[in-house]
């Protein structure tokens, strides 16, 4: 990513990486599947590499979610960041998002949200604005697969955050 400006702000939204199948258990203790352990592993070595590691993580209960964390995590060495797990993530619409987002301390440079989709990539298309990258508004619009993230940025604080003020810069999945 290039350099931001100190009044820039840094949101990444994942989507959990791959998750084994429903077998008739509760949908939220389904845990990742071998490819996804492997996709988390890639996307917190992509998010180290492209500096985005973030201060504040918001994580849904989700095992999957859990697990998606936990592993990308590894890639990040010292760095600790806050972590948060939001039970609303789980069954969160695009407001619920932009909500928990509004309260985050306007000292926190770069957030991670770790849930689900659909609403991943539909707070990812709500928030985008008029200059963000628009391949990627294309995809976050279509959805996303598991493990990919999205990359916006806010000019100011958390708290002006609303639909179409940020830029939607990338739409990143864990095989490109």
């Amino acid at each position: 990513m290039s350099p931001i400006s100190d009044r820039t702000r840094r949101l990444v939204l994942l989507r959990h990486a791959k998750a084994e199948p429903g077998d008739g258990t509760a949908d939220e203790v389904r845990p990742l599947a071998l490819d996804g352990r492997r996709q988390a592993g890639r996307v917190g070595a992509a998010l180290h590499t492209t500096d985005l590691v973030p201060e504040l993580v918001l994580v849904s209960p989700a095992v999957r979610t859990r697990q998606t964390w936990e592993l990308l995590r590894g890639a990040f060495g010292d760095a600790e960041p806050e972590v948060v797990l939001t039970d609303g993530l789980y069954t969160a619409g695009v407001d619920d998002v932009l909500a928990l987002l509004r309260e985050v301390d306007e000292r926190v440079r770069t957030v991670l949200v770790v849930g689900h989709e659909p609403t991943m990539s539909a707070a990812a298309a709500a928030l985008a604005g008029p200059s963000s990258d628009t391949a990627a508004v294309a995809r976050v619009r279509a959805g996303v697969p598991t493990a990919t993230y999205a990359v916006l940025e806010l000019d100011g604080p958390w708290d002006g955050l609303a639909p179409g003020t940020l830029d939607l810069r990338a739409v990143i999945a864990p095989h490109e």
